[in-house]
């Protein structure tokens, strides 16, 4: 735990340097019309390089314990992984919605074990529900395949 503690407390402040230096690009102080444009960056690049610094202060003072992860542990990980690389593999040729039914059915079924039925309703029902809200309500495009298509949209 120590060394990932230590190596994302590393990344997320080479980030946050990032972020800083361009938001003192920008500018981060007021101008006539109000706070320029690198200055909530600035402060929340700062907070995060603090926050950074207070988990790699901690992380280097504690002692070494057993691994992060266990092999009994990654198949779990593995198992709730892979249906979730695949809908976001599939999302491209079959959208949003045939993705996301897949997942959803595959992953009840799976790792949660419900019942047929269950599970039908699930992937069919969410999809569906998300469609009309994001494409019909909010009228926000999403990623479509060759059944919408098909269906009209």
């Amino acid at each position: 735990m120590r060394a990932a503690d230590l190596v994302t407390a590393s990344a997320l402040m080479l980030l946050g340097a990032v972020v800083l230096a361009d938001a003192l690009r920008l500018g981060t102080g007021w101008s006539t019309d109000g706070p320029r444009s690198g200055f909530f960056p600035f402060w929340l690049a700062l907070l995060m390089l603090a926050a950074c610094a207070a988990i790699l202060v901690q992380a280097w003072r504690r002692r070494p314990r057993k691994a992060f992860i266990g092999r009994a542990q990654v198949a779990p990980v593995l198992k709730v992984l892979a249906p979730a690389t695949g809908m976001v593999l599939l999302t491209h040729w079959l959208g949003l919605y045939v993705s996301s039914a897949l997942y959803l059915g595959l992953s009840m079924r799976w790792i949660g074990r419900h019942r047929w039925p269950t599970v039908v309703a699930v992937a069919v029902g969410v999809p569906i529900a998300t469609f009309l809200i994001f494409e019909r309500w909010f009228l926000v495009p999403m990623p479509k395949g060759p059944l919408e298509t098909w269906l009209g949209y």
